[in-house]
């Protein structure tokens, strides 16, 4: 491997770039609300990309694009999905809960907020959330681990065991001296660099292949069925497809983006900015990977390691298509859709250890300072514990990735959604809700039942056990008084 070899050079300023911007926020964190929620300070902008980069992990511009070489647009449905759940998701939830945190004890976490919000003195509802929390996102951890390691293995040829700790090494840096400030002003200059990759890259693969009339005549020479929505799927298999929007009400990084604006009348705007670079991002890696069918039966002499993975569409066609220098920046993208997840997805678990286990339980009166030490501790032990998973490089992390969005987004995704809109709902409810979530998703993959995604029956039997449950009890009047007191600041903000 050369020193002089322009894409590790560019991966090595980017790197530092991040550990830089984690410097300058570390100046801005004098408390725990400032690391894990950067005292609710984010503007429309930084809000709507951070939500942004955290959410799209390596998989878009890895496993989407490779999936839509393999089968064509019937891949894209995925895509959809996605768009319809962020942008309800944006409407419904963002803005009231912004307001319901802030009523409801200042919260900085969700397990906090469930607590507040439902008066949950015994702190079995705090425990059980932030339990879901380390279980579903340490697999997370590791998987985003395992993209990492991946990428550096192939662009440089390590091993797979340097390449771990290459790629984990600079995102555990940024997010353990920066906390939320660094997670989100990185997060921005990643989505940057996403979408910059994700516009560019299919506008040459299409000058390279002769156009949209050549590009799309080649590749319905190679198979006239990659232009069908629906071939080899079922309603099932659509809508399992679709059902992944489902989980954006229950993802506790994005979640996060929204408790940490500045107003309301900053997520209105950051809902618009995010849409339009979710659109686009999404429309670019479907364009890659279906545009690089054409290029690559153009030159199947160079069809190789897209044939042995096609997961590496997007990489090829980089070191392909452009000069080395911009090469690298492009591969730095993979790398920032990378580490802008994973780093969310420490801070989280970090946040669930500090604030939901060692301030509620066993230093009630610790320091705001010591919190922020406990918080950069915490990072470290789940990143060490999420290396530790993603060792074994033939393991199947990876695949637990859909299995930890569907537990999320089954568990707390109708909590969170109903808590903002009910005001009936009780602790009982939302306990049983977890439960009911977290079980159906576990037993449903367990037994692949009807061959549907186990999101869509664990968000339904988790809805429907929080209306019952709820009816059940009764809640109480300052509950009620505080839910109203949100809403109203809600609709006069929004």
């Amino acid at each position: 491997m050369s020193v002089s070899n322009p894409t590790l050079i560019t991966f090595v300023i980017y790197i530092a770039a991040m550990v830089l911007i984690g410097l300058m926020a570390y100046r801005s964190t004098n408390n725990l609300s400032d690391y894990i929620l950067g005292g609710r300070s984010l503007g429309s902008v930084v809000t709507a990309l951070s939500a942004g980069a955290s959410d799209m992990s390596g998989w878009l511009l890895m496993g989407l694009p490779g999936a839509i070489y393999m089968s064509g647009l019937s891949e894209s449905w995925i895509a959809i999905g996605l768009i319809v759940g962020a942008y309800l998701n944006w409407l419904f939830v963002a803005g009231r809960l912004r307001v319901q945190t802030e009523h409801n004890g200042d919260a900085l976490t969700l397990p906090d907020y469930f607590a507040s919000r439902f008066e949950d003195k015994s702190g079995v509802l705090r425990i059980i959330s932030a339990v879901v929390i380390l279980v579903f996102f340490t697999i997370y951890c590791a998987s985003g681990i395992v993209a990492g390691a991946r990428l550096f293995e192939s662009t440089f040829g390590m091993s797979y065991e340097t390449a771990l700790w290459a790629g984990a090494a600079a995102t555990i840096a940024y997010t353990f001296i920066g906390g939320f400030l660094a997670v989100s002003w990185t997060d921005t200059v990643q989505a940057t660099l996403m979408i910059f990759a994700l516009i560019l890259t299919p506008i040459i693969v299409l000058l390279a292949t002769g156009g949209v009339d050549t590009t799309f005549l080649a590749i319905e020479a190679q198979d006239p069925s990659n232009f069908d929505m629906l071939k080899n799927t079922s309603f099932i298999g659509i809508i399992s497809l679709m059902g992944w929007g489902l989980g954006y009400f229950g993802q506790p990084h994005i979640l996060a983006r929204f408790m940490a604006a500045d107003s309301v009348k900053s997520i209105a705007k950051a809902r618009r900015i995010s849409m339009t670079w979710m659109i686009l991002c999404l429309g670019g890696t479907v364009a890659v990977g279906f545009f690089g069918i054409a290029y690559f039966a153009a030159h199947p002499e160079v069809a190789g390691p897209v044939t042995d993975n096609p997961e590496r569409v997007f990489i090829e066609l980089a070191k392909l298509l452009f000069n080395p220098w911009v090469a690298g920046v492009l591969l730095s993208a993979i790398l920032a859709a990378v580490m802008s997840t994973l780093s969310c997805q420490l801070l989280v678990c970090s946040s669930a250890l500090t604030e939901d286990f060692y301030k509620a339980f066993l230093r009630k009166s610790a320091s705001q300072l010591e919190l922020v030490w406990v918080g950069r501790a915490m990072v470290l032990v789940v990143a060490l514990v999420a290396i530790a998973l993603a060792a074994n490089p033939d393991n199947r992390v990876l695949g637990l990735v859909s299995y930890a969005w569907a537990g999320f987004g089954a568990a707390f995704g109708p909590v969170v959604l109903i808590s903002v809109i009910w005001k009936n709902m009780t602790r009982n409810g939302a306990l049983a809700g977890v439960l009911v979530g977290a079980v159906t998703v576990i037993v449903w993959k367990h037994f692949e039942l009807l061959g549907l995604y186990e999101i869509i029956p664990g968000f339904i039997f988790a809805s429907l056990a929080i209306y019952v449950v709820s009816l059940m009890g009764k809640p109480s009047a300052a509950m009620l008084q505080r839910f109203d007191a949100a809403e109203k600041q809600f609709r006069l903000e929004h």
